[in-house]
């Protein structure tokens, strides 16, 4: 993000001390909360009005969960960046809210510059999580890659497989190995935002909505064992 210009975040979670806490202590470290929600419906109705950057959500809400708010509002606006802050470590709730279109996963024991790094990063596009998850991710994104994929409606599709570029077929490869947008830059030495880019054109070009799908495509393909 630009550095000039706050982050805007959304929190969700239906302990109204906790949200009020994290909302608290977000905006007194410089970024602009835009909006709070207690439950799912409220949650999805107030994201598409105020369209965050981050939208810092709880998983267990009443009305609607939390995988289902982020599946909404990501389908709404697919710039939204999703950070789920959950108690919950359970495998099941990460891998559920990663499908749905979370960006990161963090653990309510983080602590707050955590928090403050996570909803930065997230901010960027980076993946996000609390640590011992992330493996735990990837090694899904790599059991959903070895299923036989649906066949693509009328056929003949694959044939006409989107041509990316060098530097973004470069790219695509080093996010399929898990590495940062700034890993990325440093790696290649170009800039954060020329791999945000890269990126962004990417998935125009696959008509991909998230990060997770773009790793999944590029796994498919074997782009991360080269």
């Amino acid at each position: 993000m630009n550095g000039t210009t706050p982050i805007k975040v959304m929190v969700v979670d239906d302990h109204p001390m906790w949200r009020d806490a994290v909302a608290r202590d977000l905006s007194e470290s410089g970024f602009e909360v835009v909006a709070t929600a207690g439950d799912g419906e409220q949650a999805v109705r107030r994201a598409k009005a105020a369209a965050p950057d981050v939208l810092v959500l709880d998983l267990n809400l009443p009305a609607k969960p939390g995988a289902q708010v982020c599946k909404e509002v990501v389908a709404a606006d697919p710039t939204v960046r999703v950070l789920v802050l959950s108690a919950s470590g359970e495998h099941a709730d990460v891998l559920e809210a990663v499908k749905s279109g979370a960006t990161g996963y963090l653990l309510k024991s983080a602590s707050t510059e955590e928090l403050r790094d996570a909803v930065r990063r997230t901010a960027d596009g980076d993946p996000v999580f609390t640590p011992g998850l992330a493996g735990l991710v990837l090694g899904e994104y790599r059991r959903l890659a070895s299923e036989p994929a649906a066949p693509a409606a009328g056929g003949g599709e694959e044939h006409k497989a989107p041509r990316l570029t060098e530097r973004e077929t470069e790219v695509l490869r080093l996010v399929a190995k898990g590495l940062s947008y700034k890993q990325i830059a440093e790696r290649l030495v170009i800039s954060h935002r020329t791999v945000q880019n890269h990126v962004q054109n990417t998935l125009g070009k696959l008509q991909l909505h998230n990060r997770v799908e773009l790793v999944r495509y590029a796994i498919e393909r074997g782009l991360d064992d080269e």
